[in-house]
């Protein structure tokens, strides 16, 4: 009985190997966009959990959720991996105004920078210092800075199609902003927030300080981009108006979390392992719908999509929930760090984390000549509008898994409208399109199925694709 069994899933496994890719292809876009799960998992998560910050309850809840909904599944594995995150907590909400000359004030939107010091009990008065970049604020010195609030002010470039470039390109002013402003004796920083829009919505981050003692740390806030126009505005027009903001953040002793992983073995080569996924913490203004939850619901929807069509997979599959990608990326580093020790072969991993937009296709971290394998299977995207292949980047979460011989991936959505929402409270439920997060899904499972079926061997010939 047990070889009888055994002949018909080989059998099974053999048929669903014979189909042509474009077939395979077809039926899991079908069924992630009529018989999807990735849409209703992201409402619960979203609206009954919400913002997840590492070290919160809502991350505790997140977690437990994430096990739960995996074992649901039926995979083979699912386990929970240990891993210590910061505990940052915001405290009441931050307030402050502008203050001109003539004593007038007008209130404006700010929120503390992840891993910030909070102001004094009373808050922050002082005069500002607007800048654009370190360099402006390395030419002003000391005698300009001390005791004052330094402004940084560099929008994103708007002009650049790339919007995670334009992000790059000014993101250190938030990062370290507070760092290079302690140099020269700034009270506080204020940074206009990464948003390519004019809003009122402060975004937050992740900020540092570097090996900064606790005595020299400064509070480090973000302000509205609508704000930050009327502050330069205002400074051109009154040198010497003041700005005061109070928060009330704390950085608490580090606390457990996990990630949360779940695996389906794979039938011929089990320990070389391909896996998918995305951040399960996420900031606290918003639910976190976009950063991360899209791409932990996409990529919990690629293992029940190969069940669901029926996929046998050769190589083991996992999805990771990724914990403390926002201000820390601990989960990341000791899942690589576990998987070097059990001497794991990582050959495929692929990451969602820029939203649940339209998907355009995939940056890959890999050789020319597997690239040049990658690039054959194009075509079989074209149907779906998937045109974007291109080398360079994958995720900050799937970064520590790259060696010199296997293939790191990002799944790139249509980015435009990403940082209208990125870590603001507008991250929610709301803004995402079910359509387009299945579309998502559907594409990301592709891309593993190929990377499992024909494994990341170079080839000579893109009609012959082996392992």
């Amino acid at each position: 009985m047990r070889l009888r069994l055994l002949v018909v899933a080989l059998l099974c496994s053999t048929t669903f190997y014979s189909q042509t890719d474009e077939g395979v292809l077809k039926n899991i876009y079908k069924t992630s966009l009529t018989n999807g799960k990735s849409y209703e998992w992201l409402d619960y998560l979203s609206n009954q959990i919400g913002g997840r910050l590492s070290g919160s309850v809502n991350a505790e809840l997140a977690v437990e959720w994430g096990e739960k909904e995996l074992k649901e599944l039926g995979l083979d594995k699912v386990w929970l991996q240990p891993v210590m995150v910061p505990k940052w907590i915001r405290g009441a909400k931050e307030y402050a105004y502008v203050k001109s000359s003539s004593g007038k004030t007008t209130s404006v939107n700010i929120c503390a920078l992840g891993g910030s010091v909070a102001t004094n009990p009373l808050g922050i008065e002082s005069e500002v210092v607007e800048v654009h970049n370190f360099e402006e604020l390395e030419q002003l010195g000391r005698n300009k800075v001390e005791g004052k609030i330094v402004f940084f002010n560099r929008p994103m470039q708007a002009d650049l199609i790339q919007t995670f470039q334009a992000y790059g390109g000014c993101v250190n002013q938030r990062y370290k902003g507070a760092v290079e402003a302690a140099k020269y004796g700034a009270v506080g920083v204020i940074v206009r927030s990464m948003n390519l829009r004019l809003d009122d919505l402060p975004h937050t981050g992740s900020m540092t300080y570097d090996d900064l003692p606790n005595s020299k740390r400064i509070p480090s806030a973000a302000i509205s981009t609508n704000d930050a126009e009327l502050l330069s505005s205002m400074l051109k027009l009154d040198s010497s108006l003041k700005f005061y903001f109070k928060q009330n953040c704390q950085q608490l002793p580090d606390v457990k979390s996990y990630n949360v992983i779940g695996e389906i073995t794979g039938s011929e080569f089990p320990n070389e392992y391909i896996i998918v996924g995305g951040h399960l913490d996420s900031w606290d203004l918003g639910d976190g719908s976009h950063d991360d939850g899209a791409g932990i619901v996409q990529s919990m929807e690629v293992l029940r999509l190969f069940k669901e069509t029926g996929i046998t997979p050769k190589r083991s599959i996992r999805v990771v929930m990724f914990m403390n990608e926002e201000n820390g990326l601990r989960g990341a580093t000791k899942y690589a760090k576990v998987a070097k020790q059990n001497g794991e072969n990582h050959i495929f991993s692929l990451e969602s984390d820029a939203g649940g937009f339209t998907p355009r296709g995939f940056s890959f971290d890999c050789s020319d000549a597997v690239f040049s394998k990658i690039e054959g299977w194009k075509p079989l995207f074209k149907p779906y509008l998937i045109h974007y292949f291109e080398q360079g980047g994958s995720g900050a979460d799937v970064g520590p898994l790259k060696t010199k011989t296997n293939v790191v991936a990002g799944l790139r959505p249509d980015s435009q409208r990403y940082f209208d929402h990125h870590h603001a409270a507008n991250d929610t439920f709301d803004a995402v399109n079910k359509r387009e997060l299945e579309l998502g899904a559907a594409t990301m499972t592709s891309l593993v199925y190929l990377f499992d079926k024909y494994g990341i061997a170079p080839i000579s010939n893109k009609n012959e694709l082996k392992d």
